[in-house]
């Protein structure tokens, strides 16, 4: 399968690779390129400025949430019909797993979908250093990824000078550079950039740095590197257009506002409802968690805790993700007839799944940055409080934190209503909140990838699973389907 593609890396975090990336993003679109961009790791506010550029949904590739094979098949399903796929590291090149493993890195992403490299190098207060700096990233580049080299915030008269001497020095293209540009600086708040939408006169300065970039850096000479690609087997798992095939007769695919594809049923109702939060406050999802829903038989729906009155009515699930709800404490808790809704859906049985902010807003209570106290859904008991640091930061994989004898039971009855997860199974997930709560729940155990350190978390019950950490579903693709499942299932009307 031919996939021109190509991987914006870094020497390190603050380099530049969102600014770079978008603006690329950008140029491709402007030439009528169909792109498909990709965030390696787990972070949700990068791919949001990806989709912004795009109009599509940007996707997350991750080698410790799924692992080599099924991280290239869901690369090769999204970029299947695309000109050019464009993904943006994380960290520097190499940063994996605890700042030191190989897994999770933005070059072991590269690696398993064999794309090249542009490296990105911050070359502020930087001269002939810059030599040795690429020199050490070269020389751990065994399989001679890095392709090209984009000089950031530096002057044209020192990318004119380096140049040479680079290219003198090293068998790598220097594509060229970006200025230092104070008024393109992305603000950053406590869980990472600022959502496109708060940036002020965000198309304006995605237009500029479009611009810019265009000047400084051989556009055509980078297409042309991710053209030169190397071929990838055909995957085994279906790819979009292949997805028409299994809905209902009765069924219809279209685009939503988000041009995310979703399914629309008709009156037979074939397929069970699963209504996500989606709004200023709930933002923090995977792509690929709603397309394992959707897989496993779901239809997705969008709705808003903020501004909507209630669940739409057609619901038979609820999915709470991660966001900032803690910026919008007060108005969350004004909306008292979504609230009393949830509630009411809490208590006759319906299936929710609630991850960080969705799993801070089921709380009796939330105290916000500036110590007020908030009355929101009630079905947790306890508060959500600040910290002022990172709580239980990073990769975990979670399983459940039962006895021997709760095992024997629960592998007597195997009933649905038990089965989130199994005792033998485990699904991969991300924590990264400053909140934290007086009952952050026990029925799993969260283990880092090293064994190293775990910590009881999750509230796990027959309908309910609400905790800190941000599930990656088709790490354990029985989770989803059962989540669908249970909704099918029905509740206590």
């Amino acid at each position: 399968m031919r996939t021109p593609r190509i991987l914006i890396g870094a020497t390190g975090s603050g380099s530049g690779k969102t600014t770079i990336t978008c603006a690329l993003l950008e140029i491709l679109k402007r030439q009528g390129k169909k792109v498909q961009a990709f965030k390696c790791g787990p972070d949700y506010i990068d791919p949001m400025f990806h989709s912004t550029v795009l109009g599509i949904p940007s996707k997350n590739l991750d080698t410790f949430f799924t692992g080599e094979k099924m991280t290239a098949e869901l690369f090769m399903e999204s970029a299947v019909n695309a000109d050019i796929s464009v993904m943006e590291g994380v960290m520097g090149l190499y940063d994996g797993l605890g700042g030191i493993r190989k897994e999770g890195s933005a070059y072991d992403l590269a690696t398993v979908t064999d794309t090249p490299v542009i490296l990105v190098i911050d070359a502020h207060g930087m001269g002939r250093s810059i030599l040795p700096l690429i020199a050490g990233f070269l020389s751990y580049d065994t399989i001679h990824l890095i392709r090209g080299i984009i000089l950031n915030r530096t002057s044209g008269a020192f990318f004119e000078t380096i140049r040479p001497e680079i290219e003198k020095s090293f068998p790598v293209e220097v594509l060229g550079y970006f200025p230092n540009q104070k008024e393109i600086l992305l603000e950053s708040r406590h869980l990472g950039l600022k959502r496109p939408e708060e940036v002020e006169k965000m198309a304006e300065l995605l237009a500029k740095t479009a611009d810019m970039l265009e000047k400084t850096v051989d556009i055509d000479r980078l297409f042309a590197i991710a053209e030169g690609a190397s071929e990838l087997p055909d995957s085994d798992i279906l790819t979009t257009t292949d997805r028409a095939s299994e809905l209902p007769e009765d069924s219809t695919l279209e685009k939503d506002s988000y041009g995310k594809q979703k399914v629309h049923l008709q009156k037979s109702g074939k397929r069970p409802v699963i209504a996500v939060a989606r709004d200023e406050a709930f933002c923090f999802y995977y792509e690929d968690n709603l397309k394992a829903l959707e897989k496993a038989g779901a239809e997705i729906v969008f709705f808003s805790p903020l501004h909507d009155g209630s669940v739409p009515k057609e619901a038979d699930g609820l999915l709470l993700p991660g966001g900032y709800p803690e910026l919008y404490a007060k108005e969350l808790s004004e909306n008292k007839t979504m609230l009393a809704d949830i509630r009411e859906k809490a208590e006759l049985a319906m299936p929710i799944v609630a991850e960080c902010g969705g799993f801070m807003y089921l709380h009796e209570e939330m105290e916000d940055a500036d110590g007020n106290v908030w009355k929101l859904v009630g079905r947790i008991h306890g508060k959500t409080f600040p910290t002022g640091k990172l709580v239980r930061f990073g990769y975990v994989n979670l399983q459940r934190n039962l006895d021997e004898d709760q095992i024997s039971e629960l592998k007597e009855r195997m009933s649905i209503a038990d089965s989130w997860i199994l005792p033998d199974e485990n699904i991969r997930a991300h924590e990264f909140h400053y909140w934290d709560s007086t009952d952050s729940g026990s029925d799993c155990l969260a283990v880092k990838p090293d064994g190293k350190r775990k910590w009881e978390c999750i509230h796990m019950e027959e309908n309910l699973v609400a905790g800190y950490p941000h599930l990656y579903y088709p790490s354990c693709k029985e989770f989803a389907e059962r989540f669908v499942e249970k909704c099918r299932s029905g509740y206590r009307e």
